[in-house]
């Protein structure tokens, strides 16, 4: 019966996929779902990109291992997407765009565009990772298969809908994912696996005090996760992709700020199940088995199903999303500028930088829906091939977030604060934030704080000491910028 359910889901999602791509008949359809999405739809699908594999399940396997104090993660995910939302996200959705590289190259001016877009195609690599290896130990506990054939079974669905419909794909898909796992964890799991151990009262009798410290992880983790996923949040292209679906600014701010607000209950939500599994399925020595595994020792088959699709969810919504940001930041900023492919539209012509990017992002033929959707398929290839590789969802996130905060948070947040900033400035603080944090996951340890702290700090110094023995930046790129944050 759980099996069922779960079919069914996946088809599903499947069929979904086939109606968003009549819909998506041009690039903007397919990037950005036409930058019309209204408040309902832009909250749901916002809450459902950002809670993945690493929200879900790690989540849930942090509270089973660290109490309370598992919830940090999740916690300031939320915490990201509100700062987000009430600090940049009106300006964000005014710019037009298609990528946080083409945003450093309007603020900037040329140069940046590249090296932004490596980085942050392997962000997005590594966030639909995450999600991989979640819907993998899904499929795995659910089917009695190899965590590969697993990973390969649940990629290849998420890459089919994605590939078909693009943006409007992903979001319909999403907005039904946010209802399923809404149900599935706030009104069955978390209410089943707080009855079925005791209740709260029971739990606090029971189990070590430092469960329920919420502080126990300690303030050097609790800093960690600031600095890596609040910021990261913050300048992620899979969430700005999100945010250039709003039909207006209003719209992008409390739209957001609700699906930030939703994050926060819901890394309370993954905590307490893990609390609440340490009595139920203590012994546990992997983290990312315990939602599985607290899911077959509490509830039917009929009742696990949807849970287990609510999980699923949770994960294919961030897996679809990543995966589309980052087919769009390799072909737009990476590949493309190589072969000089994208031509300037007459309507770029006449408005110096901002309006030959404008001209840029204008052609909306099938060929380029055609060709966004091949690089989707090889990207997603390349994401199968690393969550085969990489078997822990919290490091990929690690791995991920690191990159991202450590070479673009600077440039990106500088740019939108600082008017002195450069463009050798941006380079130089991407190269040293990015080559610092990887040094120190390869030479020390993928989790070891230091990488976060001296990653941001190489990139910020390198950042304010660039800008200031450089030019300034071209006065008619200012004033360009300055127009489209103007609309």
């Amino acid at each position: 019966m759980d099996i069922a359910v779960v079919v069914l889901y996946l088809i599903g999602m499947l069929a979904v996929g086939v109606w968003g791509r009549m819909r998506a008949k041009n690039q903007e359809e397919y990037l950005v779902a036409g930058r019309r999405l209204g408040p309902l739809l832009f909250t749901g699908t916002m809450a459902a990109v950002v809670l993945g594999g690493a929200s879900t399940v790690g989540g849930i396997g942090l509270g089973y291992m660290n109490g309370i104090s598992g919830m940090w993660l999740v916690f300031f995910i939320g915490f990201g997407i509100i700062a987000l939302s009430l600090l940049f996200a009106p300006r964000i959705q005014r710019l037009e765009i298609y990528t946080v590289s083409q945003m450093l190259e309007l603020r900037y001016g040329k140069g940046s565009r590249m090296v932004s877009g490596i980085i942050m195609t392997a962000y997005g690599l590594m966030i639909s990772t995450t999600s991989t290896v979640a819907y993998g130990t899904i499929f795995h506990a659910l089917f009695g298969i190899d965590k590969v054939p697993a990973i390969l079974l649940g990629g290849s669905i998420v890459i089919i809908y994605s590939m078909l419909g693009g943006m409007w794909s992903i979001t319909l898909t999403d907005f039904v994912q946010f209802i399923i796992q809404t149900v599935g964890i706030f009104l069955i799991l978390l209410p089943i696996v707080l009855t079925k151990a005791g209740g709260f009262g029971t739990l606090t009798a029971e189990l070590p005090a430092e469960m329920f410290d919420p502080l126990a992880t300690g303030w050097d983790t609790i800093l960690m996760y600031f600095l890596v996923y609040g910021l990261g949040l913050l300048i992620g292209q899979d969430i700005w992709q999100r945010v250039f679906t709003a039909r207006t600014p209003g719209v992008a701010r409390w739209g957001g700020v609700s699906a930030g607000v939703y994050c926060l209950f819901y890394a309370l939500a993954g905590a307490l199940v893990g609390v609440a599994a340490q009595a139920i399925v203590p012994g546990i020595a992997e983290r990312d088995d315990v939602f599985p595994a607290v899911v077959d020792a509490t509830m039917s088959p009929l009742i696990a199903g949807f849970v287990l699709a609510a999980a699923l969810s949770a994960v294919m919504s961030t897996s679809s999303g990543a995966l589309l940001a980052a087919s769009t930041v390799f072909r737009q900023d990476v590949i493309e500028p190589v072969f000089e492919r994208r031509r300037i539209a007459a309507s770029g012509a006449e408005g110096g930088l901002g309006g030959q990017l404008a001209g840029a992002l204008v052609r909306e033929t099938g060929d380029e829906v055609r060709d966004s959707r091949v690089y989707l398929v090889l990207l997603g290839i390349v994401t199968l091939l690393l969550a085969i590789a990489m078997p822990d969802v919290v490091m990929a996130l690690t791995v991920a977030y690191n990159l991202l905060v450590g070479g673009l948070f600077v440039p990106i947040v500088g740019g939108l604060i600082w008017k002195r900033g450069t463009i050798v400035g941006v380079l130089a603080a991407m190269v040293a934030g990015a080559a610092t944090a990887i040094g120190i996951m390869v030479l020390v340890d993928v989790f070891a704080n230091s990488a976060i702290y001296l990653a941001l700090s190489a990139s910020a110094v390198a950042y304010v000491v660039g800008s200031l023995v450089s030019k300034r930046t071209d006065p008619a790129i200012m004033t360009a910028w300055r127009e489209r944050l103007a609309r």
